[in-house]
């Protein structure tokens, strides 16, 4: 097993919580006045945490909101879905931080942040922040939480105290074009990777992870560089384990309508960790992650379609696999 059983304690992950605004017209960009809709909970970590609540794993949010309506709705979706959230900051002078999104024709998506001057970027290590690290288990990272400057101090310290103690650490990529990454970012982000135990890429941050180009070469790379499990999303195409003993699993997505893909890899990921954490096969993992991300994009909203253990049951045995 390359993940520390849900035993030793939660997953615990770190970032940016935001509520999401969704423009209801299809376009490009923000530069007309368009109706809008939200706000929703938001924020890659906090999708992918919750998801983790929803099917049954342990799970702790290290993070900060605003002391505003829109941190509440973060700090209560978090709280019914199984969450701790006694390590997510409020502060009282900035606001909760925000993602506008708006889709295009071809499905791809333009978004405005606002992360770096709100209460997301505003926390650190504190004393709630040490309770919740000394009883993890794992810690999950995005790649977006790299944006922030004081978070790297936070995942580098919990990543320290969780793997001495026997626990692990997993890394979603999350590479964000509207975010600026510079030199000593892109740094962390190689050292983040070279402490992960299981990657969860997209797409071409599998070669961005590896440093090098072509998926065999960088599947051999990332074992080299000490990571034991890789699981590459592949969207509609489904998702694929490798594992460091050579062994590969695939499998395929399932067939849904399309509402909103925010939050699809978010879900499919926490889904995949927790399945593991509490001790199923690889295989097991893979059809609940990919149950998990198809379920979430039939749901208006990042994390309205992050679904419980019956919940995916459910989905499984009623939906479709891509492909049969």
């Amino acid at each position: 097993m390359s993940v520390a059983p849900d035993a030793l304690g939660p997953t615990v992950c770190v970032g940016e919580i935001l509520v999401e605004i969704v423009a209801t017209t299809i376009g490009t960009g923000f530069r007309e006045a368009q109706p809008l809709i939200g706000p929703f909970p938001s924020g890659a970590p906090a999708i992918f945490i919750d998801q983790c609540g929803r099917i049954g794993g342990a799970a702790a949010m290290i993070g900060a909101v605003g002391d505003d309506d829109f941190g509440r709705v973060n700090l209560d979706r978090l709280r019914r879905d199984g969450v701790d959230i006694s390590a997510i900051a409020i502060d009282p002078f900035m606001p909760t931080g925000s993602a506008f999104v708006r889709y295009r024709a071809d499905g791809a998506r333009d978004f405005v942040f606002n992360i770096a001057t709100s209460a997301a970027a505003r926390f650190g290590w504190s004393r709630q922040v040490a309770d919740v690290v000394d009883r993890a288990g794992h810690l999950h990272v995005m790649g977006s939480a790299l944006s922030m400057p004081n978070a790297w101090d936070v995942i580098e310290k919990a990543a320290q105290s969780i793997k001495g103690r026997g626990g692990s650490v997993s890394l979603d990529p999350n590479l964000r074009k509207e975010l600026k990454y510079d030199d000593a970012t892109r740094s962390r982000f190689v050292r983040l990777v070279e402490m992960s135990d299981l990657l969860l890429p997209s797409g071409e941050e599998l070669e961005l992870a590896a440093g090098t180009e072509g998926e065999a070469k960088a599947v051999a790379r990332l074992f080299e560089k000490g990571v034991s499990e890789i699981v590459l999303k592949r969207g509609a195409k489904g998702a694929t384990c490798f594992e460091r003993d050579g062994s590969r699993t695939d499998a395929a997505a399932f067939a849904v309508n399309e509402v909103d893909p925010t939050g699809a890899g978010d879900c499919f990921g926490g889904a995949y960790l927790t399945c593991r954490r509490l001790g199923m096969p690889v295989q097991q993992a893979l059809t609940y992650g990919c149950a998990a991300g198809a379920r979430n994009v039939t749901r208006l909203g990042p994390m309205e379609g992050a679904g419980s253990r019956e919940d995916l049951d459910a989905f499984i045995l009623s939906a479709k696999r891509l492909g049969e």
